[in-house]
């Protein structure tokens, strides 16, 4: 099964670039498709390579920050070829 999730990690605190830049880095080293702009990371691929590469990200984040958002909306399909129709 595929999935498309937009994450968007948003540490609560003055230096919060480096942590971003390091987590879509790692996010970009797994071989999934991945997608940027200026608001959010899309993350493209196989259902249970998705979820395994979110969970020991995500938890390294929180585990190395004292206060961190993420926000996260998945979908069911790949949408990384996604074109408006309009």
């Amino acid at each position: 099964m595929k999935v498309s999730v937009e994450l968007t990690l948003s540490p609560l605190q003055d230096n919060f670039e480096a942590p971003v830049i390091d987590f879509i880095k790692k996010l970009r080293d797994s071989g999934l498709t991945v997608l940027e702009n200026p608001l959010s990371t899309q993350v493209f691929g196989d259902y249970d390579k998705v979820m395994e590469l979110l969970h020991s990200e995500i938890k390294e984040s929180f585990e190395n920050l004292d206060h961190v958002v993420l926000t996260m909306k998945m979908v069911k399909s790949d949408r990384s070829e996604y074109e408006p129709h309009f």
